[in-house]
């Protein structure tokens, strides 16, 4: 029997928002310059959107339901003690340019400079 947290992302997956879809519709299947990411990864006691473990990289997609800016706040500290970059966007920039939001994840993809 699969754990709570597994069936709890499981639930994510099968209800995302429009949103969610259709950014996850761009980066399945490594379509972003090769880059391999997940959806819905429970990370501590939370579930990251979308996740590409190989760069670090969280992305968060903003829309309603994250009118909580604390717990958001929480959510950011966490994963960056966890050595996760944190990239939020809002949902409504995917509607004014999914390309546009594209390049802004690919760019945070890249190694930082040292």
């Amino acid at each position: 029997m699969p754990s709570p947290s597994v069936e709890r992302a499981r639930d994510l997956r099968r209800n995302m928002s429009d949103t969610e879809r259709r950014v996850w519709y761009r980066l399945r299947g490594k379509q972003l310059a090769g880059y391999r990411f997940r959806r819905q990864l429970p990370v501590g006691p939370y579930f990251v959107d979308f996740v590409c473990l190989k760069a670090r990289l969280a992305v968060e997609i903003d829309g309603y339901g994250h009118e909580d800016e604390e717990r958001d706040r929480r959510k950011t500290e966490y994963l960056e003690s966890q050595g996760f970059r944190v990239l939020r966007i809002r949902a409504h920039e995917t509607d004014q340019g999914m390309d546009d939001v594209l390049k802004w994840i690919y760019v945070h993809l890249q190694p930082s400079p040292p």
